[in-house]
Order: C-alpha cells, then sequence, then structure tokens
C-alpha cells in the first residue's frame, strides 16, 4: 500500500489559436530546464514509397537553417555545457535540449529554429543519403536489432509499424528535395506539434517563448486517421550462418496504450521478463543456463500493442527456450500469481517510474507522452494508485487473453537450419 501521499505536480498547459500545445511542469529544486518540441506522428504517417522520411528529416534539420550553420547548431549549446539530441519513434519525433534555466531562450530558439527554419539543400541531402545508407548497415550488423525489425515486418504485414524507422536502401536513394519539403509542411504544422518542458521554469515565460516563435504560423495541419494493422501470428527462419547464436523474438498482440487494462499489462511484463527476479530470467539463465539475456517488453501505440520476449541462445538449445517460454505463458494462464510476486511486481513498477522522474528530461518526456497517448496529465498519485489496484484476477485474465496459441508469432535469427521447430510447437 501507498504509506505516503505524493506531492502534486506543478503542471501548466496552454492552447495557443494555431493548435500549438505547450506543457510544463515546474521543478524548483533543480537549476536545469528540459525542453521538447515533439511532433505528434512519426514513422507510421509515411506511406510505403516514403519510408524513412521521417527519421531522414530529423537528420537534415541540423545540416543548417535560415539562421545557423551545421556547426553553429552544433555549437549552440555545447557552448554552454548543454546538450542537443533528438530521435525518430513509429508514433513521435522529438527535437530536445538540456540546459541551465538561464539559457532557456537560446535553447528555445535553437529548436524553434530547427523544426520551423531548415534549408534541405541539395547538396546536404546527398551527403546525408550516405550518412543514413550507413546507418542502415550498422543496425543491420546488430542481430538484436535485425531480429527485431524482421519480427515487426511478418507481425504486422504491409503497415508502417511494421516497416523499419530508418527506411531501407531503397527507399532512402529515392529522396529528393520536393519530397522532402512537401512531407515536411505537412507535417511540421503547429496542429501536429507540442512542446513540453520540466525543471527550473515559469510556465508564462515557456508560453511567451513559444508565442514569440510559433506564434504567427497557421495550423495549416491535414489530420490523418490511422488504420490499425492486423495482428498475423507467423513462424519465419531468416538464416544467418555467420551468427555464432539464434537470436529469437516471440511475441503475442497486446492492448493499446490508453487501455483500461494497461497496469495489470505491466505487470504482467514484469513477472514474465521485466527483470533479473522475472520467471523467465530465473528460469531460462539462473536455473538452466540457456542464455545470457532474455527479457520481455511490452510496446503500446495508439490502437494496438505487442508483448515480446527476445533471447539469445545457441540453435541446439533453441527449441527448449521456446518450450520454456511457453510453459511460461500456460502457467500465467492456468496458476494465479501469489500475492508475494504480484506485490513484487507493483514495487518494482513504482520503483523504477518514481526513480525516472528525478530527471528533467524524464519528466519532459513524461508529459509529452501523457498527452500525446491520453490527451490528458496524470499526477504521480493516480499512477501509483493505478498500479497498486492492479489485482491477481486481472493479470491472470490478460493472460487467458494475450497468451493463446493462435496467436502466438515466433521470428528467428542465426544457422536456423540446425533448429526443429514447426507451428505444432507453438502451443500454450
Amino acid at each position: 500500500m501507498l504509506q505516503t501521499p505524493v506531492e502534486k505536480r506543478e503542471i501548466g498547459l496552454t492552447v495557443l489559436p494555431n493548435g500549438l500545445r505547450v506543457i510544463t511542469e515546474a521543478m524548483p529544486q533543480v537549476r536545469s530546464v528540459a525542453l521538447g518540441i515533439w511532433i505528434a506522428s512519426g514513422a507510421r504517417r509515411e506511406k510505403p514509397e516514403q519510408n524513412g522520411l521521417s527519421h531522414f528529416i530529423e537528420h537534415m534539420v541540423f545540416q543548417g537553417t535560415e539562421k545557423r550553420s551545421a556547426e553553429e547548431i552544433a555549437r549552440s549549446l555545447d557552448s554552454l555545457g548543454g546538450h542537443l539530441d533528438a530521435y525518430t519513434a513509429k508514433e513521435l519525433v522529438s527535437f530536445s535540449a538540456k540546459v541551465l534555466d538561464q539559457h532557456l531562450p537560446i535553447a528555445f530558439d535553437v529548436l524553434a529554429d530547427l523544426v520551423l527554419h531548415p534549408l534541405f539543400r541539395e547538396q546536404d541531402i546527398e551527403k546525408e543519403k550516405k550518412v543514413v545508407l550507413e546507418e542502415i548497415k550498422m543496425e543491420a550488423d546488430s542481430p538484436e536489432h535485425l531480429v527485431h525489425e524482421l519480427f515487426c515486418a511478418h507481425f504486422w504485414p504491409g503497415h508502417a509499424l511494421g516497416r523499419p524507422i530508418l527506411g531501407t536502401k531503397r527507399s532512402i536513394q529515392r529522396f529528393n528535395r520536393p519530397m522532402i519539403q512537401e512531407f515536411f509542411r505537412e507535417v511540421y504544422t503547429p496542429g501536429n506539434m507540442l512542446i513540453t518542458a520540466a525543471g527550473h521554469l515559469e510556465h508564462e515565460q515557456v508560453v511567451e517563448l513559444a508565442e514569440r516563435h510559433f506564434g504567427d504560423i497557421p495550423d495549416g495541419n491535414q489530420r490523418v486517421e490511422d488504420t490499425a494493422p492486423v495482428c498475423r501470428p507467423h513462424l519465419e527462419f531468416k538464416s544467418k550462418k555467420s551468427l555464432g547464436q539464434v537470436h529469437l523474438c516471440l511475441g503475442v498482440p497486446a492492448h493499446r496504450a490508453d487501455h483500461p487494462l494497461r497496469y495489470a499489462a505491466y505487470v504482467l511484463n514484469v513477472l514474465l521478463g521485466g527483470g533479473m527476479s522475472s520467471r523467465l530470467f530465473q528460469k531460462i539463465r539462473e536455473q538452466r543456463g540457456l542464455a545470457y539475456s532474455v527479457f520481455s517488453e511490452l510496446t503500446m501505440f495508439r490502437d494496438t500493442g505487442l508483448l515480446l520476449v527476445s533471447a539469445a541462445t545457441s540453435a541446439e538449445q533453441t527449441r527448449e527456450v521456446v518450450r520454456l517460454t511457453l510453459e511460461e505463458f500456460r502457467r500465467f494462464k492456468e496458476e494465479p500469481i501469489s500475492s508475494e510476486e504480484l506485490e513484487r511486481a507493483k514495487a518494482q513498477l513504482k520503483g523504477s517510474f518514481m526513480l525516472s522522474l528525478e530527471s528533467t528530461a524524464n519528466r519532459m518526456a513524461n508529459l509529452a507522452r501523457q498527452y500525446l497517448y491520453y490527451g490528458r496529465l496524470f499526477d504521480l498519485d493516480e499512477i501509483l494508485q493505478g498500479i497498486e489496484q492492479v489485482t491477481a484476477d486481472q493479470v491472470q485474465s490478460l493472460a487467458q487473453e494475450y497468451f493463446q496459441s493462435d496467436k502466438i508469432a515466433l521470428t528467428l535469427l542465426g544457422d536456423v537450419s540446425r533448429v526443429q521447430l514447426s507451428h505444432s510447437d507453438l502451443v500454450c
């Protein structure tokens, strides 16, 4: 049970007339400010011929703007002891900075410049194509990443969630300046943006900065309705004999991000493979010594989700690792979890969540994700109570819904010629 109430978050929310949302959280005890500009549509906004374009634009804005050269962008916050970062995900793009509170106006000017005034020069486009193609090669050399990409491609076939965020060699080579500019104009609009900040700040100051840089820009955003993917169970073998291990991803469909039982789903994931005390880690690594790394992860999107188990082992032991994983699926379905196991998982979830919020950057990102996925902001007590209210019956009910033999998908990467597995083995 919660022993003491958690302090209320000091959160401000303002929506500008053009649709731009500004959300802040004051943290008076720190001297830094984390600032983020979020694009509320990531790689899943892309058509097949645009695959990788969101990530490519994220790269391109750092190559020069109307006010700054690429070197000046790189130097802008380094010279202040700050940090500048960006990343692209399936459903969002993030540009962020962390600086001392006194440098917030400078950080805001730099981020706004990136998302409003990139040049997209032809020579920079051709140069950056080479960079991204090398990034694609680098990730292809990582079997953990590659098996995950292969799994998603087969799990969500024909849907943007199943395509790689980086794109492919073929799609990258097709990019040109008109294509980039058109996509940028469609997506980088105030109504499709969210600004969040956390740290030693005043909400009114951040709103004033937002109005100064974005206030005169019309929304102009054409909303695009997402189509939910259809999840496909599969058993796929990808041969790569140069690998010393077989890498596997075994997954099932899960609920969307705002589902009422999302806290129970997080508890289930923690118990299954969410840490060193999880069932899979203890059974497969500690008790049987079959793998160095085995874990599960729960990914929730706006309209779907995925509960995925990942591991790497020898070809001779792959069948046994899969069997033991499915055995745990059955246990969750058939045997209620003990009160001790349930409380341990809740404590792990609450502890990791609260520890993460000691960082201004994590608080800033937390504000964005809450608003983008739930359309509202939660105080800490509400989240902790949501975890605390999870019951053993809820976890078992979710397991019975998730862990069904006809929903299981498995992708294997490595010397798969020595792995004996068939669809009849994927029974739980």
